[in-house]
């Protein structure tokens, strides 16, 4: 029987630093890039013909990004007093995030329409992903790091290559310096947001399907943490299609969880706003915690809060202690190393003021 009391006593216990298991290891011990063989020769050789390196991309693609595991957390379940628990594993991809899965769908569009470099802002995971993406490509990557914020893989972003400009300010005035210099130098706009929403709510929309597979059909609820809300969005966007093709019962309700009054989508959801409006910047305090989902405006923001509303989902938002302590209690429960910003999600869905029926839910 599900007890909110004791999910909130759980998830508030005093939690241990947590730190990130990609940090501090080489790239080469995060991922192997020798395994991709000639593939990964022929995608980075200029001389080639366009079609057999996108060929080789895309073979680099298919075979290491996504594919994730799905698998049912028992122990958290006694825990929380859930059923059927599921936890979709991100950190198998190649730099340990889902953010590999747009970085790499970008970078092959990039070498499609024969751009040379591509160009991005971030505040760290996703830097990471597209400097690997766009050295598999044969292409430059420049990123901008706002110099408001903490950049623990900073390291790996400049192993692969990538060039890092530092901009004054924070994630957005970065975004804005990011797109100047891609309308000013015709470079690849791989921000978030624009042209690339479709692109990236594709790229995500995979987790449905991968999800689909493994169950046979749509879970009741799908949770996951929201900074800028594509990957929810995109989720969402996959079990529509799923749905409306006659592959599912149903699409699961929708639930982003974030950092407590410091992201847009879910402040709105709260508080039962019409539109996904812009918090102010002046109230952001970023953390080494919380660093991965704030944000004062959220660029596919819009269609995230539709998908939570048209799903008849809800949103939720934590403390930095509940999210270190929620990394915790994966870490012992279940054995699985996670950020605490990767847990937000799992916070929102336990604490449903509503008792959860017996079903299947995907975290």
């Amino acid at each position: 029987m599900y007890d909110a009391s004791r999910t909130l006593a759980v998830l508030s216990e005093p939690a241990e630093a947590i730190e990130d298991p990609y940090i501090g290891r080489p790239p080469e011990a995060v991922w192997p890039l020798e395994e991709t063989g000639e593939d990964r020769q022929i995608a980075a050789d200029p001389a080639m013909p366009l079609e057999s390196r996108l060929q080789a991309y895309e073979n680099i693609f298919e075979s290491e990004v996504g594919d994730t595991s799905l698998s049912r957390a028992r122990n958290l379940e006694r825990e929380l007093g859930l059923r059927q628990l599921y936890l979709k594993f991100e950190g198998g991809n190649p730099t340990g995030t889902q953010k590999d899965r747009i970085a790499f769908v970008q970078a092959m569009d990039a070498l499609r329409r024969r751009y040379e470099v591509i160009t991005l802002a971030t505040c760290g995971n996703y830097g990471v992903a597209m400097a690997l993406a766009a050295s598999l490509a044969g292409l430059r990557c420049r990123i901008y790091l706002p110099d408001a914020y903490h950049a623990p893989r900073r390291d790996e972003i400049l192993a692969r290559g990538a060039e890092l400009v530092r901009v004054a300010g924070d994630y957005e005035q970065a975004v804005l310096a990011s797109r100047r210099a891609a309308e000013l130098e015709e470079l690849y706009d791989a921000n978030p947001g624009g042209a690339n929403t479709v692109i990236q709510l594709r790229a995500y929309g995979q987790i449905a399907y991968e999800i689909y597979d493994e169950l046979r059909d749509a879970p009741a609820v799908v949770a996951a943490p929201v900074s800028n809300g594509t990957t929810l969005a995109g989720i969402h966007w996959g079990f529509a299609s799923l749905y409306r093709r006659g592959k599912t019962s149903r699409i699961p309700r929708m639930v982003a969880g974030s950092s407590y009054s410091k992201n847009p989508i879910v402040q709105a959801a709260l508080k039962g706003l019409a539109n996904c409006r812009n918090l102010r910047p002046e109230a952001i305090h970023e953390s080494p915690v919380n660093e991965p989902l704030i944000n004062w405006h959220s660029s596919d923001g819009e269609q995230a809060l539709r998908c939570i509303r048209a799903s008849r989902g809800w949103a939720g938002d934590a403390s930095d202690r509940r999210l270190s302590a929620c990394s915790r209690l994966l870490r012992d429960r279940e054995g699985l190393h996670v950020l605490p910003a990767s847990t937000a999600g799992l916070i929102a869905l336990a604490d449903h003021a509503e008792p959860l029926p017996p079903d299947r839910y995907v975290v």
